[in-house]
């Protein structure tokens, strides 16, 4: 089993009280659509959200593999979204790279849990420029994942078949024999490069997706 982060596992969810605060251009604060089309932005896992020169380009087509340019392109994005404050853009930014800030999805644990439970492997596998681990330690889960596979550390990114390769390494499974689940047909559905069967899920918010993880172990004979 392999599990994308972002989306899939965990969502990082829109927060009043990180918002709250934040004002545009004109000094006004941002409205509830702006509030959320900004999250949207931070949490969008392909596909360039905003108008960028060649330098930030650059950084976004990296920021997966580059904690640093991670943070560049991601401080450029808040500003172009209407948070030109650069000490509100740093505060919003650190919540987006704090992984215990992060929700996860209501079947979370039964999804890590049970397949870990029958003996199968498990593994997390993400473009990401931060460690999401303590989002998993700090609930006890980390005992259900046998590897994680985090781009940034790997130096290679979905849909690249190297990172997949990696994992079932890890794993010590054959792809053919492994489920890769994801919200990102075009990042996480690279995994069929390899032979694995792929799942695909919504992103949508925590409270409106009980059970979708759930759904796609049985669908695809786990659970």
């Amino acid at each position: 089993m392999l599990f994308d982060f972002s989306g899939t596992l965990f969502r990082l969810e829109q927060d009043e009280s990180w918002l709250a605060d934040l004002t545009d251009h004109g000094g006004d604060r941002l409205d509830f659509e702006a509030q959320t089309e900004l999250m949207r932005r931070m949490t969008a896992p392909v596909g360039q959200v905003v108008d960028l020169d060649d330098e930030h380009r650059h950084a976004w087509e990296n920021r997966d593999l580059d904690p640093g340019l991670h943070k560049k392109v991601y401080l450029e994005v808040l500003k172009q979204s209407g948070v030109p404050r650069a000490e509100q853009a740093r505060a919003l930014y650190d919540r987006l790279i704090t992984p215990t800030q992060w929700t996860p999805y209501p079947d979370t644990e039964a999804a890590l849990k049970g397949p870990s439970g029958r003996g199968l492997r498990v593994g997390v596998l993400s473009n990401i420029a931060f460690d999401i681990r303590p989002a998993f330690a700090s609930r006890g889960w980390d005992a259900y994942v046998d590897a994680f596979v985090l781009s940034f550390e790997e130096g290679v990114i979905k849909p690249d078949p190297a990172i997949f390769q990696i994992a079932v390494d890890r794993l010590g499974v054959p792809a053919e024999d492994t489920l890769m689940v994801g919200d990102s047909e075009e990042a996480d559905g690279g995994a069929r490069a390899l032979g694995c069967a792929f799942a695909l899920v919504d992103p949508l918010p925590t409270t409106g997706r009980p059970d979708a993880l759930l759904a796609a172990l049985r669908a695809h004979g786990v659970g």
